[in-house]
C-alpha cells in the first residue's frame, strides 16, 4: 500500500525533473541560435519541432495512458524525454539542423503524454490529501526550470556545449524515473465505476466546458510559453542583455511564477479558483506591458517578475479543473492539455517570425491578447460538486 506523502513526493520530483531537463536546454537558445547561425525566424521553426511532437503526445496520451497506467507513463516517459533533449544537444554543437528537430520531435511527443499522466496523477493525489495543491506541484516544476535556467547559465559562463549539459541532465533524469517508480500508486477504478470506452475518451471533444478550459489554458500557456522560448532572446536582442544576462531574466521569470505557485494554494482556499484566475491574468498583462514599452532595466525587471507571477496559476488550476470528474480525468486533461498546448505549437514560429518583422518587444503583444482571453474564459474553472456516486 503507498502511502499519500510517498506518492506526493515522487509527482513532486517528476514535475521538478521535467522542468529541470526543459528549462536547462531552453536557456541555451541564444547560444544554439549562434551555433547553428540561423535567424530568429528560423530559431522558431526549429523550436516547433519539440511543439509538433508534444500535441502529438498529448492528443494520443489518454489512450496510451488507457492501456499503460499513469505509473508506467510517468517513469519512462522522463527517460525518453531526456533523451531526445540529450540527441537535439549533441546535434546543436554539430551544427545539424535536422537532427536538432528529430530530438525535439522526441522529446516533446513524451513530453506531452508524460505531462498528461503527472497531472492526472497529481490531480488523483489532490483529492486523496482534500486539499487544492496541484499548483504546489507545478512549483516543483518551475523550481526544476529555476534550476535548470540556473545551470544553462553556468554552462554558458563556463563554455560546455549544449551536448554535454544535456546528457548530464539525461543521467540524473533517468536514474530519477527508475527511482519513484516505485512510490507512484497503479491505477486504479472504483467499483462504481464502468471502464472508460474509446467513444466516451474522444467524445469529450464535444463537451462546451472542457473546450472551455482548453481555451483558458491556452491563453495561459502562451504567456508562460512565450517567457520560456523568448523570454532569453528577448532580454538579449530588444535590451541588450549579454547571453548570460538573457539567462538570469529567465530565471528570474522563473523564480518568481514558482513563488506565485507556492502562495497558490493559500489564495485559492480562501478566494477559489474565479478570482485568482482573474487577478493573475491582470498581473501577466501588466508586466507583458512593462517589459514591451518600458526602456529603463528596473522597470524591466518589474515586469518580468509580474509576468512570471501572472503566468503562475493558468495551467494547474486549468489541469485541476479539467480533472474534477475523476472517472474521465485522463481524457479531458489530455483534450485541455492539447488544445493549451496549441500555444507552443504556434507561438514559437509566430513570435519568431513577428520577431523578425517587428522585433520581439513588439511581438509579444500577441501574447498580451492570449492573457485576455484567459481573462475571459476564467469562470469555467469555477469549482466544480461532487455527485454522490463520486463522494462514495
Amino acid at each position: 500500500m503507498h502511502s499519500v506523502t510517498a506518492w506526493r513526493n515522487a509527482v513532486f520530483a517528476a514535475f521538478f525533473a521535467m522542468g529541470f531537463g526543459y528549462a536547462s536546454w531552453m536557456a541555451r537558445v541564444p547560444h544554439v541560435r549562434d551555433m547553428l547561425d540561423v535567424s530568429t525566424g528560423e530559431m522558431g521553426m526549429l523550436l516547433l519541432g519539440i511543439s509538433i511532437g508534444s500535441v502529438t503526445g498529448l492528443l494520443i496520451a489518454s489512450h496510451v495512458i488507457h492501456a499503460l497506467g499513469t505509473r508506467l507513463v510517468v517513469s519512462i516517459g522522463m527517460i525518453a524525454v531526456s533523451v531526445g533533449l540529450s540527441t537535439a544537444g549533441w546535434a546543436a554543437d554539430a551544427g545539424i539542423a535536422w537532427l536538432v528537430v528529430g530530438g525535439f520531435i522526441l522529446g516533446g511527443s513524451l513530453t506531452g503524454m508524460t505531462d498528461v499522466a503527472m497531472n492526472i496523477s497529481g490531480a488523483a493525489n489532490e483529492r486523496a490529501l482534500g486539499k487544492p495543491i496541484m499548483p504546489i506541484f507545478h512549483a516543483f516544476f518551475s523550481f526544476g526550470t529555476v534550476a535548470g535556467a540556473g545551470l544553462g547559465a553556468l554552462c554558458e559562463a563556463l563554455g560546455i556545449g549544449v551536448g554535454w549539459q544535456a546528457t548530464g541532465v539525461a543521467l540524473l533524469t533517468a536514474a530519477l524515473g527508475i527511482t519513484i517508480y516505485r512510490y507512484l500508486p497503479a491505477d486504479t477504478v472504483a467499483e462504481h465505476e464502468e471502464p472508460v470506452t474509446l467513444r466516451e475518451r474522444l467524445a469529450v471533444w464535444k463537451d462546451p466546458r472542457t473546450l472551455m478550459l482548453g481555451l483558458l489554458v491556452l491563453g495561459m500557456s502562451l504567456t508562460e510559453g512565450s517567457a520560456n522560448d523568448w523570454l532569453a532572446l528577448t532580454m538579449v536582442d530588444g535590451h541588450g542583455f549579454s547571453n548570460e544576462g538573457g539567462a538570469i531574466m529567465l530565471a528570474l521569470f522563473l523564480t518568481a511564477m514558482t513563488g506565485g505557485r507556492l502562495l497558490g494554494v493559500m489564495l485559492l482556499e480562501r478566494f477559489g479558483r474565479v478570482p485568482v484566475l482573474r487577478g493573475t491574468a491582470a498581473l501577466a498583462a501588466i508586466g507583458l506591458l512593462l517589459v514591451i514599452f518600458a526602456d529603463q532595466p528596473a522597470l524591466v525587471v518589474v515586469g518580468v517578475l509580474l509576468w512570471g507571477v501572472g503566468a503562475s496559476l493558468g495551467f494547474p488550476v486549468g489541469m485541476s479543473a479539467a480533472a474534477d470528474e475523476p472517472r474521465l480525468a485522463a481524457a479531458r486533461v489530455g483534450t485541455v492539455s492539447a488544445i493549451g498546448y496549441i500555444a507552443f505549437l504556434a507561438g514559437p514560429p509566430l513570435l519568431g517570425l513577428l520577431g523578425d518583422l517587428v522585433g520581439l518587444r513588439l511581438a509579444m503583444l500577441a501574447v498580451l491578447v492570449f492573457v485576455l482571453l484567459s481573462l475571459l474564459t476564467s469562470h469555467v474553472a469555477r469549482e466544480r460538486t461532487p455527485t454522490p456516486e463520486e463522494s462514495r
